[in-house]
C-alpha cells in the first residue's frame, strides 16, 4: 500500500500539478478550502478533503484521522499585491505554523512551499543588488514586504518543528513559476526588463517544482534545509551579468555567472536532492500541454 501523503492547496494552479505528480507513487489527499463535489468520478490514488488550513483545530482533526506519512504544504497567499498585507502575512504564517506544527507532532515530514521572495529582492520598493551571484540559499534573507516576510517565518517554524520533533522539513524557494504554453515571463523579457529585477529573470516550470517536492519527500536530508528551485537559464536568452549591469549599473563584487545561467543557484537541491531542471523556456513557451485534472473526468 502506498504512503500517505497530505497536499495542502492542492486545487490550486501549482498544486494541482504536484498531487498529480505524486499519484502513484504515494496516496494523495488534495486538501483546499473546497472540494470538487459530491458527484464526481473518483481518480485512483487522490482524495479530497475541504479545510482550512489557518484553523489549527481542523488541521489537527485531518492529521488525526489520516495519518499522514509525509506533508506538502503549498496553500498560501502567493503575493503581496492583492491583499492587505496583515491578511498575507497572517494567513501564510498561521497555515505554515498549523500545519507544519501538525506534521511534526504525527511524526510526518514535510515539504513546503518558501519562496525566492524571501531573499528581499522581489517586491521590494528599490530592488536592491544581490549580495552576489548567482545566489545560493545562504545569501541573506532581507524581505520588505509581507509576503516575503511571511516566508522566512514560515522557515523558522520548519527549524522550531525539526528541533522538538525530530522530522525532515524542505523549504523549497521557487522562482517565478510559469506553466507550458503560458510563459508569462516572455512579457518581461520582450518588454520593460526592470520588470525582472525583483528575482534577475529567474523562473522555473512547473513540472520541475513537482519533481523537485518528489526528490525533497524521498531523501532524508537530516533535519531543515531551504532549496532554490528554478530553470537552469534565464529567461530573456541574454548574458545574466549583462542584464545586471544594466539594470544596476554595476556588478556584486563576487560575481561568477557564465552567459545566461540562472541568477538562482540549483547546485544544494542537485547535491542533496539529486534534482536537477529539465524544462527550457525555449521549448516550453509554446508546448500543448493541458494541466492535470484531479478527478476521474
Amino acid at each position: 500500500m502506498s504512503d500517505t501523503v497530505v497536499v495542502t492547496g492542492g486545487l490550486g494552479r501549482s498544486g494541482r500539478w504536484i498531487c498529480d505528480h505524486l499519484a502513484g507513487e504515494y496516496h494523495v489527499v488534495c486538501v483546499d478550502l473546497d472540494h470538487p463535489g459530491w458527484e464526481i468520478p473518483t481518480r485512483e490514488h487522490i482524495d479530497f478533503k475541504a479545510v482550512d488550513v489557518t484553523e489549527g483545530v481542523e488541521v489537527r482533526d485531518l492529521f488525526s484521522e489520516i495519518d499522514p506519512d509525509a506533508v506538502v504544504h503549498w496553500a498560501a497567499l502567493p503575493a503581496p499585491e492583492r491583499h492587505a498585507g496583515t491578511r498575507v502575512f497572517d494567513t501564510n504564517v498561521s497555515a505554515t505554523y498549523n500545519v507544519v506544527d501538525a506534521a511534526g507532532r504525527a511524526g510526518a515530514d514535510v515539504v513546503w512551499a518558501s519562496s525566492e521572495s524571501a531573499y528581499g529582492l522581489a517586491f521590494a520598493e528599490e530592488t536592491p543588488l544581490p549580495a552576489y551571484l548567482p545566489i545560493d540559499e545562504a545569501h541573506p534573507t532581507a524581505p520588505e514586504d509581507p509576503y516575503g516576510t511571511s516566508k522566512v517565518a514560515g522557515e523558522e517554524v520548519a527549524k522550531m518543528v525539526v528541533r522538538r520533533d525530530g522530522v525532515n522539513v524542505a523549504s523549497i524557494r521557487p522562482s517565478w513559476i510559469q506553466y507550458p504554453g503560458e510563459y508569462n515571463c516572455r512579457d518581461v523579457a520582450t518588454g520593460d526588463l526592470a520588470g525582472g529585477t525583483g528575482n534577475c529573470w529567474s523562473y522555473v516550470d512547473v513540472r520541475d517544482v513537482a519533481t523537485a517536492v518528489a526528490a525533497a519527500l524521498d531523501a532524508d536530508i537530516g533535519g531543515h534545509e531551504a532549496f532554490n528551485v528554478a530553470a537552469a537559464e534565464n529567461y530573456v536568452g541574454r548574458p545574466t551579468a549583462d542584464l545586471v549591469e544594466e539594470q544596476w549599473g554595476e556588478l556584486p563584487a563576487e560575481c561568477e555567472l557564465d552567459d545566461d545561467q540562472s541568477a538562482l543557484s540549483t547546485a544544494k537541491a542537485q547535491g542533496l536532492l539529486d534534482w536537477e531542471p529539465e524544462y527550457d523556456w525555449r521549448e516550453a513557451v509554446d508546448a500543448d500541454i493541458a494541466a492535470p485534472t484531479l478527478t476521474g473526468e
